[in-house]
């Protein structure tokens, strides 16, 4: 038979054993859940979720009753909560800190601190009640690359166990995971409000280029009395011809400043020459003609974000047959931002009233265009102008940009739709052009 002392040394092996085994279990347990916390960490997109999964998580691997997640604002000097479980309603949404707290909590790095011995710290004075009614056992202060992030604060465990050494350990791995996502998602916030703050910056600075565009626009039509709002039309002309052309926002708002500094280099011409209420001689003609060249002279220099901008101004006048001026171009020569432009200035010069003529009935102005694409005007130029106004004209589009421009009264002259549908077809199209069916009503 087994001596008494064989038996208990059998008895202490068997105990050892299932010793051994619950700390396997317990082990495997952890490091699944901490697979499970880095796991959810990386994959989740919600962070608010992350946190309270997070939360879960840590309570669920160690057994703990009660606990929350907090994230610290350094700007208001508290500790915000994220996530809460069995804490109470009546456990504050934020805690403040000041600055011995913040430095004490800096030094201890990511550590975790018993509430029972922290009282010498001012945080835990203040609070210290609060966290005796709730029975909190367990601080971490979430310390990522020496700045704090946020805390966990812990209850008692379920079997009512003071923590371990391990415990702690187990705490400050899964805090680091959960320090880790707050950190990331405070430097997303950085780069969002970064990133929003040079947008409006952006924005700011567009407008402020615009309004000064305008300035200009409207310094240049003051010196002609006759042409008032002039360089405006055109650069909403030039702006709508972009459009219809399918071209991107910065391309259209490009088009639009070409058109409203088109005419620049006419500040350094004399007034009475721009303002002479009669065709004027061939001198004074030759003097006009300059304001091309001397309008590219004045915007070359500066840095516009639209790089065709002077080309417009010193080339808005060539022809496609080669009889413009100031350089006399032929078709491709010609930058297309100053066909656009051409189109958008001489319509406007069409159907505004001159010192010596009132303006063209429409149907003349339409049927001028058509007979005139090719020669002086870029075909589907003409055809994406025409188009837009005949979208206006059925209804097709809310907005009454035609209208505003040219007055109601224009706009609704009798069978101007089939006139315009008549040019249209009448084109010679240079790209694949769609007839306008003539058994639309006008």
């Amino acid at each position: 038979m087994p001596h008494d002392n064989d038996l208990k040394i059998e008895d202490f092996h068997i105990a050892n054993l299932k010793g051994l085994a619950e700390k396997r279990s317990k082990l495997v347990h952890t490091f699944g859940a901490l697979a499970e916390l880095g796991h959810e960490v990386a994959s989740r997109s919600n962070f608010q979720e992350t946190i309270r999964t997070s939360l879960h998580l840590i309570l669920g691997s160690l057994g703990i009753m009660r606990g929350g997640v907090a994230r610290y604002s350094r700007f208001e000097h508290e500790l915000n909560m994220l996530a809460v479980r069995g804490l109470g309603d009546s456990f504050p949404l934020s805690l403040e800190l000041c600055y011995e707290d913040e430095r004490q909590f800096l030094t201890n790095g990511l550590a975790a601190i018993e509430v029972s011995q922290a009282a010498v710290l001012p945080f835990f004075q203040v609070y210290g009640r609060t966290f005796d009614d709730t029975r909190l056992e367990l601080f971490l202060p979430l310390v990522i690359r020496d700045e704090t992030v946020g805390a966990i604060f812990l209850g008692e465990k379920a079997t009512g166990e003071p923590y371990t050494t391990y415990d702690k350990e187990i705490v400050c791995a899964m805090g680091r995971h959960i320090g880790s996502a707050i950190a990331q998602r405070n430097l997303l916030s950085e780069i969002e409000c970064r990133s929003d703050e040079n947008r409006k910056l952006y924005d700011d600075l567009k407008m402020t280029y615009a309004d000064t565009v305008k300035a200009f626009a409207a310094a240049i039509d003051c010196k002609d009395k006759y042409t008032e709002g002039h360089s405006v039309r055109v650069g909403k002309y030039s702006e709508i011809i972009g459009q219809e052309l399918g071209w991107n926002a910065e391309e259209v708002e490009g088009a639009a400043v070409a058109g409203y500094l088109h005419d620049v280099g006419k500040l350094t011409v004399e007034r009475k020459i721009i303002n002479a209420p009669y065709r004027i001689n061939a001198k004074e003609s030759a003097e006009l003609n300059k304001h091309p060249a001397v309008g590219f002279e004045i915007l070359a220099p500066i840095h516009h974000p639209y790089a065709d901008v002077p080309l417009a101004a010193k080339y808005h006048h060539e022809r496609l047959d080669g009889h413009g001026y100031p350089d006399g171009l032929y078709d491709r020569q010609i930058p297309y931002i100053a066909k656009v432009v051409n189109l958008a200035d001489s319509f406007d010069a069409m159907t505004t009233d001159r010192p010596y003529r009132r303006r063209r009935p429409a149907n003349e102005v339409f049927e001028d265009l058509q007979r005139n694409a090719g020669k002086q005007f870029a075909p589907e130029i003409v055809s994406a102008f025409f188009r837009g106004i005949l979208n206006e004209l059925n209804g097709e589009t809310k907005e009454k940009k035609f209208r505003k421009l040219l007055g109601r009264e224009y706009m609704e002259a009798e069978g101007l739709a089939v006139s315009l549908r008549n040019s249209l077809n009448a084109m010679t199209p240079t790209s694949n052009l769609t007839m306008i069916s003539t058994a639309r009503s006008a």
